[in-house]
């Protein structure tokens, strides 16, 4: 079992329950509510820029729908075996990508949330990394900001002349996020990719699974953890990944009644919250090694109260 000490909170998109997704302050306020990582799902432009947005397809995210010039960009396209409608980023240069503005991507349940729509823009990784390096050095006495991001896609950027890898890792190495022992895990739900990295990188890789754990033992010879879907995490996983020397890190942990188990939900409300802090405890009590929040501050409160 992990000492809760050793268990690393990951703001998932950064404070996403606070603010919209994937923004410099969504992040920010993570970073200040204590989280041990933020998360960006890093995704390419046109013209080869690392930027933040949860997927290639930007409609849902942002506000290019509004932006009458672009009307015309909207396609459909195949993406890894799915089809998908909208805006993507490979369609658009950085500079296009900055007149844009974020919104909430749930706004049904987060209706405080949209209050920030239009506020902000799309980052850049490295905006993101000077973001992180900026606020390590006003940390007093604590451990750097780490930085947890995720390739979406890596086989289609790759087929597009546009693969990740080579910048996601460059981006690292420009900030001192690249050597051996640096706060850094790089995740993924493609094996070829990670398998990839390993061969180019000492940093620590995810291998991502949401439908089933499969062979650790062979996920063990590329990567070192494994990044799981709550209904995935058992004893005996646990237990299974630990034995294969393989860290697990769980997702994703939300306060809405929308994505809370039935007892741990209050009122009727989908978009109410419930006690996340139970949940989190439940999946503590497994042994886990990290897990990823929406909402950090409530994930460090129970990380620094739970007694295993």
């Amino acid at each position: 079992m992990a000492d809760s000490s050793s268990v690393i909170v990951i703001a998932h998109r950064g404070a996403s329950g606070e603010r919209p997704e994937h923004t410099l302050e969504s992040y920010q306020r993570a970073i200040e509510q204590g989280a041990d990582y933020i998360e960006p799902d890093l995704v390419m432009t046109r013209d080869g820029v690392l930027i933040a947005r949860h997927e290639n397809e930007i409609g849902g995210t942002t506000d290019v729908a509004q932006h009458a010039e672009f009307a015309a960009r909207r396609r459909t396209q195949v993406i890894d075996g799915e089809t998908m409608t909208g805006w993507f980023t490979e369609d658009f240069t950085l500079a296009e990508i900055k007149t844009l503005r974020a919104r909430e991507r749930l706004p049904a349940l987060r209706a405080a949330n949209c209050a920030f729509d239009g506020r902000f823009s799309v980052p850049t990784f490295e905006d993101i990394m000077q973001l992180a390096q900026s606020a390590s050095r006003t940390r007093s006495g604590r451990s750097r900001i780490g930085l947890y991001p995720e390739t979406k896609h890596p086989a289609h950027f790759q087929k597009l002349g546009l693969a990740l890898e080579r910048p996601v890792l460059e981006t690292l190495e420009r900030h001192g996020y690249a050597e051996r022992g640096s706060p850094v895990f790089i995740q993924s739900f493609d094996p070829g990719n990670l398998r990839q990295l390993r061969a180019m990188t000492p940093l620590p890789l995810v291998q991502l699974l949401e439908h089933g754990i499969g062979d650790v033992a062979r996920i063990a010879e590329y990567a070192d953890c494994i990044g799981i879907a709550k209904a995935l995490a058992t004893p005996a996983s646990v237990a299974e990944a630990h034995a294969q020397g393989l860290k697990v890190h769980v997702w994703t942990f939300r306060a809405e009644n929308e994505f809370l188990p039935d007892d741990f939900k209050i009122g009727q409300s989908p978009a109410a919250h419930g006690d996340l802090r139970g949940e989190i405890a439940r999946y503590l009590a497994l042994g886990i090694d990290g897990f990823f929040t929406d909402f950090p501050a409530i994930g460090v409160a129970v990380r620094d109260a739970w007694a295993p």
